[in-house]
């Protein structure tokens, strides 16, 4: 009889559900435990983005500043309190107690801290910026900037190595925004985001069709999508740019964020000298750099330069 395998499920359409076919197998990083598959098969892509445009996005589209600010505010604290079962989860991804605060304590920060933006707009849906701008002489004809919702989805390719801190980070600001999201994480971790998102739909705090989650890579996620949706994508720079020149993302000119390969350096000054307080800070700044997720961080540094003589 064949092994059944368990399988990362899909929240679209308002349900959880599994793809059909064979999928790819996710490992415990530690013990080499099979963990899960994702498979995206079977999956109605062009219905699960019109779902969010719709049903998603009208409902966040009625909302005010201060109620989706309030809103991510909410959802925060919900997943704060159960923050340890993310966790002992997370250890699986191959994380440290240290790598996983980063990813889900910093997750939960970046809803905190786009939550407290709502002060700096108004108890409305839409925002007046600046002030009239006269257009003609007399005033007679005068314009003003209105910024309001996009009615499309935003669509977050994720990377593998921070589940939550790369899904919250984006998805607080297209909800204060007014805009629903669809979620890709990376496959090899994206049991781990699958666990929040849980939490998330089961707190009935967001609207519904405010956030799908497609546990996967989606190959035709780009087919349909349209002049309002924007897509966000953290990964390699090769891919990136492999997934921007899409036909579609040119011919309907979707926005199209790459947060890609960094080349960061840290640089000692020849003044900072052996017991110095700067030179403490660059060591321990380095040894952090190193060892905080393997180094695998988009902020990770890449080279220390440094005096010959600190060398010596």
């Amino acid at each position: 009889m064949a092994t059944i395998m368990n399988k990362t499920q899909h929240y679209v359409l308002g349900k959880w559900t599994s793809a059909t076919g064979e999928g790819k197998p996710s490992y415990d990083a530690v013990t080499g435990e099979f963990i899960a598959e994702t498979s995206v098969e079977g999956l109605d892509i062009p219905a699960i983005l019109h779902y969010g445009r719709t049903t998603g996005g009208q409902q966040l589209r009625k909302m005010t500043f201060q109620e989706r600010g309030n809103m991510i505010k909410s959802l925060a604290m919900y997943l704060t309190k159960r923050k340890e079962q993310f966790y002992e989860l997370s250890y699986r991804t191959g994380a440290t107690r240290v790598d996983s605060w980063i990813d889900i304590e910093g997750g939960f920060g970046n809803l905190f801290a786009n939550a407290s933006l709502r002060k700096l707009f108004p108890n409305q849906p839409y925002h007046v910026e600046g002030d009239p701008i006269d257009l003609s002489k007399g005033g007679r004809f005068m314009a003003h900037h209105i910024l309001v919702p996009k009615k499309g989805v935003a669509i977050h390719i994720n990377a593998f190595n921070f589940p939550i801190w790369g899904m919250l980070e984006k998805c607080a600001v297209n909800w204060m925004a007014g805009m629903p999201a669809v979620v890709l994480p990376a496959p090899t971790t994206a049991y781990l985001t699958e666990a929040v998102v849980k939490e998330i739909i089961a707190s009935n705090l967001l609207p519904e069709g405010a956030l799908q989650l497609i546990c996967g890579t989606a190959k035709n996620i780009f087919d349909t999508v349209e002049s309002q949706d924007v897509i966000t994508f953290t990964g390699s720079a090769s891919t990136g740019r492999l997934l921007k020149s899409h036909p579609r993302i040119i011919q309907e000119a979707v926005p199209f964020t790459m947060e890609a390969d960094s080349l960061n350096a840290s640089i000692l000054g020849a003044d900072a000298v052996p017991g110095t307080p700067e030179f403490d800070l660059f060591i321990n700044q380095a040894r952090s750099e190193i060892t905080v997720k393997c180094g695998q961080k988009c902020t990770a540094i890449r080279r220390m330069i440094v005096p010959e003589n600190p060398l010596g």
